[in-house]
């Protein structure tokens, strides 16, 4: 038997909780701008779309409570396409920072492969993103999939990530992981970007990435391939660390939506994954 307080609402299953709207309310648009027709509830409708994202259901089966279909859904897609989505993300990063809860000695860099489900398939030429030709689809041993290449900082949170085909290998992925991502300081200062060191697994090792990193500034924390000339001077506790990333990727694909790719659009699963981010940084 369930029961609550008489007068106070219900929190349902995969809802916001007050402290988290309270963190998120003032980095979203108005819902009452100067000019146009007023928006819709901004809790209710987010609460709908991370309904999609935890249950990994179609948007028809939005139960009604959460406003109609095509409000919620449009909502989604229209942030998507305006940047709010990664515009929130960014500023709760810098939030975090502003609190010295990002972690800059250690940062991680790894990757997974989603299997795609099969209407992710047959998205229109027409409208698609700039050199999204493939819609970041293509076949892997697990099949129709997707890979989701990331860097988190110390504390296991996503900094950036990035999608492609699910047979694109690591390496390639790494000077975009590497050059964005940057947060910005409340206040005065540059926005920062390089971590002390990075870490990653061997699928990285090369000398090219590691050169790369070091002109940059960056520690690499590579192992070496059984072909590679050892490194005298590897950091071997802080690759011992690099299970954060690991738990990362496991909490992300607790959202059902992450976990199984369902979007047609590169741009659309893109924005999917960056709300998730965003619940892990409220």
């Amino acid at each position: 038997m369930s029961c609550h307080i008489i007068g106070m609402p219900t929190k349902r299953r995969y809802e916001l909780s007050d402290a988290q709207w309270a963190r998120l309310e003032p980095l979203l648009p108005p819902e009452k701008p100067w000019t146009g027709r007023p928006n819709d509830d901004h809790r209710r409708i987010l609460n709908g779309i991370l309904w999609i994202l935890n249950s990994g259901a179609p948007w028809r089966d939005l139960p009604r409570h959460y406003g109609r279909v095509g409000t919620v859904s449009s909502r989604f897609y229209r942030w998507r396409r305006s940047g709010v989505w990664q515009q929130v993300l960014e500023a709760l990063q810098a939030l975090a920072d502003a609190e010295g809860r990002v972690g800059w000695e250690l940062h991680f860099l790894d990757s997974t492969v989603v299997r795609a489900h099969q209407h992710a398939a047959g998205a229109r030429k027409t409208g698609r993103e700039p050199g999204a030709e493939d819609e970041a689809l293509g076949r892997s041993r697990g099949g129709f999939t997707t890979k989701i290449h990331l860097r988190c900082e110390g504390y296991g949170k996503p900094v950036t990530f990035t999608v492609t085909g699910g047979q694109v290998h690591d390496t390639r992925q790494v000077s975009a992981l590497i050059s964005r991502g940057a947060i910005r300081r409340i206040g005065r200062g540059r926005p920062r970007l390089r971590p002390t060191k990075l870490v990653g697994d061997k699928a990285y090792s090369s000398r090219s990435i590691r050169l790369a990193l070091r002109r940059r500034g960056i520690t690499p924390v590579i192992p070496t391939k059984a072909n590679e000339r050892r490194q005298p001077d590897f950091d071997r506790e802080a690759y011992r660390q690099r299970n954060i990333i690991e738990r990362l990727i496991n909490r992300l694909k607790n959202f059902r939506r992450i976990a199984t790719r369902y979007e047609k659009r590169a741009a659309n699963y893109l924005a999917m994954i960056t709300i998730g981010a965003i619940l892990l940084w409220i």
